[in-house]
């Protein structure tokens, strides 16, 4: 009762796309591969984000620096 032979999964397979049909795994499966595109586009778009955090916040300490040197 360890693990499952290839038979068994094929079987699984078999009776999910039976109750399911084709086109509407194939219809969660490209959901699903756009939930994880969304994601890590919105983990790099956080990311671009504090960069520019930091590069606005040394530009304003640049110009701090030259008006009071002037």
């Amino acid at each position: 009762m360890g693990s499952f032979s290839i038979w068994h999964w094929l079987i699984v397979l078999v009776i999910v796309m039976l109750v399911f049909g084709t086109k509407k795994l194939s219809n969660m499966g490209s959901d699903l591969g756009k939930a994880v595109k969304g994601f890590k586009d919105g983990v790099k778009g956080g990311e671009g984000e504090e960069e520019a955090k930091k590069e606005a916040a040394i530009d304003v300490q640049a110009k701090e620096k030259d008006k009071s040197g002037s």
